[in-house]
């Protein structure tokens, strides 16, 4: 899929070029190249493209001089928009939510999430599927009758439609179903098992930390969303104490809102666990704003209040000797326990057992 990405920057800001090059990488972990990327300063999107027309006519043609036959744009089109775009471009129109729906829909495996990215999917479409049918209906039908177009767009979405009802349907039985789970496990609360769940903005070495944690072989690729559904591994930190350890799907800005749902599906083990590492990348410019991302998802989860572990990963990238750790300030912006690590290195690593430890015993002197 050879792609150009679109970019509309209301600001001029250095926040937009960071935003198309994350759309880069969405694209790459789809299979996707980018050919290059073409912007317009603006101060509002335009109604019926996004982009003004004269950026739609650069588009085409800088489309076609470099072969692309895919034009992604980083934001959420509506559907009138894709179809003027599609028509006016003569390439297929895509956009950021596309992608992450693609995204999901490859790596998810439990059956909760396929039901959740499978909602998403259909959610989405339904609304894109309207004025479809005329332009389908050119290829056969005459004056005052519906062509073959509209009657195969209808069908479409009257499937479609009976489709979202039915995965609501069993999302709600699942739900009620581990209500009651839930409710048979904080009746007979095991302190001798607790559970641990790493979570950070993707792509800030979770899955190396898991592995290094727990010796567990985890799929670690420098890419968004690797890994889409959790894992589990056991570590004993005490004689008497086992702690699992489930590492997460990386989390991201700007998430369709078709696909929030379905995204907190795979992070049911967040709701569940007694301690949280939440991972961060030392070495990322934006490392604030992102776990300002990360705390509002866990609000949403209703996970916010639950024992914070801060693990800044990357420290490498930062400093040129494990000795040189204490001097770094980034800690201080962060309450609570944190420590700063790097996986790669196997720096921190001690000092970070050492924080699970004391939120472990911490965590058993408040069921005591």
């Amino acid at each position: 899929m050879k792609s150009l990405l679109v970019s509309l920057s209301e600001t001029g800001k250095k926040e937009d070029r960071e935003s198309l090059d994350e759309l880069k990488e969405l694209l790459k972990a789809v299979g996707g190249h980018c050919l290059g990327y073409i912007t317009q300063k603006k101060s509002h999107p335009d109604p019926r493209y996004y982009v003004g027309a004269g950026k739609v006519e650069e588009i085409k043609q800088v489309a076609e001089g470099t072969g692309a036959d895919v034009v992604v744009f980083d934001t959420f089109l509506t559907p009138s928009q894709i179809s003027n775009l599609e028509k006016a471009v003569g390439k297929r129109i895509m956009d950021r939510a596309d992608l992450v729906l693609e995204i999901f829909s490859r790596r998810v495996r439990s059956k909760t999430a396929k039901l959740q990215v499978e909602l998403a999917r259909l959610t989405y479409e339904l609304p894109r599927l309207y004025g479809k049918g005329k332009e389908l209906s050119r290829l056969g039908g005459g004056v005052g009758t519906r062509g073959p177009g509209e009657q195969e767009a209808e069908v479409r979405r009257r499937w479609i439609r009976k489709r979202i009802q039915q995965i609501k349907q069993e999302l709600e039985d699942i739900k009620r179903q581990r209500r009651e789970q839930r409710k048979r496990r904080e009746s007979s609360k095991d302190l001798k098992v607790v559970k641990v769940a790493l979570v950070g903005y993707t792509n800030v070495g979770k899955s190396s930390l898991m592995k290094a944690l727990t010796g567990r072989d985890t799929l670690v690729a420098d890419m968004p969303f690797a890994t889409l559904d959790t894992t589990t591994s056991v570590r004993f930190l005490f004689p008497d104490i086992k702690v699992l350890i489930t590492d997460t799907v990386g989390f991201i800005r700007r998430l369709p809102p078709e696909l929030i749902e379905s995204f907190k599906a795979t992070l049911e083990e967040v709701q569940e666990a007694d301690i949280i590492l939440h991972v961060i990348d030392i070495s990322d410019a934006k490392w604030l704003e992102k776990v300002k991302v990360v705390k509002d998802i866990l609000k949403d989860l209703s996970a916010d209040e639950k024992p914070v572990i801060y693990v800044f990963n990357k420290v490498d990238k930062v400093v040129r000797r494990e000795e040189d750790i204490p001097q770094l300030t980034e800690p201080a912006f962060m309450e609570g326990k944190s420590a700063v690590v790097s996986v790669v290195k196997g720096w921190g690593m001690d000092e970070l057992l050492k924080a699970i430890r004391e939120k472990v015993e911490e965590l058993q002197g408040a069921y005591q």
